[in-house]
């Protein structure tokens, strides 16, 4: 019923699937582009197209009362985002806990105009020795779908070089609010 659903809403709004289903039971998923609130449906609706069991790192606030246990059954997952706690840890421990884990991380960490994204999908992947799983919205061409499995080898410029290839010109909803595909500092990883 899910995939019936999300088949009927990206026919509906002329989306289509990009990319083979991932072979893959554990990754780090990079959401990206990530511009406009209407990103989580389309999300949602390509994850049950490739049949991708997804959870996704989302801010608290999302799961407050009424609609918290919602996100929850959505495979949501709280991160305080203003405390100094190690979100990082706390997501490879949950790597540790699950044979099958595949968390989408919205890499920009913000629909507005970010200077660059955030490091953290790399640091879980790396530490947690699971593969970084490019996605990719492109509201230019209406496509979805997945990349290639990439290992997170340390090197961060190569890797991250290998992720701004496959991102390539996607476009989100608001092309104005997207930033570079680039780490604050890549070469002090």
């Amino acid at each position: 019923m899910k995939k019936w659903l999300a088949k009927l809403f990206l026919s509906l709004t002329g989306w289509k699937t990009q990319g083979p289903k991932p072979d893959i039971k554990s990754a780090v998923v990079i959401a990206a582009t990530h511009t406009s609130n209407w990103d989580f449906p389309y999300m949602l609706a390509f994850a049950a197209m490739y049949d991708v069991d997804i959870h996704w790192m989302g801010k608290h606030s999302l799961f407050r009362p009424p609609m918290g246990w919602i996100m929850r059954a959505m495979g949501g997952m709280p991160i305080v985002r203003h405390r100094s706690g190690n979100v990082v840890a706390g997501m490879v421990e949950a790597f540790g806990e699950n044979e099958e884990l595949m968390l989408v991380v919205p890499v920009e960490g913000t629909r507005a105009e970010a200077s660059h994204w955030k490091s953290g999908f790399y640091h879980i992947a790396h530490q947690a020795g699971v593969p970084i799983l490019p996605s990719k919205l492109d509201w230019k061409t209406k496509t979805g779908g997945f990349g290639p499995p990439l290992e997170a080898s340390g090197e961060v410029e190569t890797d991250m070089n290998v992720l701004r290839a496959f991102y390539g010109e996607a476009e989100g909803r608001f092309p104005e609010l997207q930033g570079p595909i680039r780490l604050q500092d890549e070469s002090k990883l």
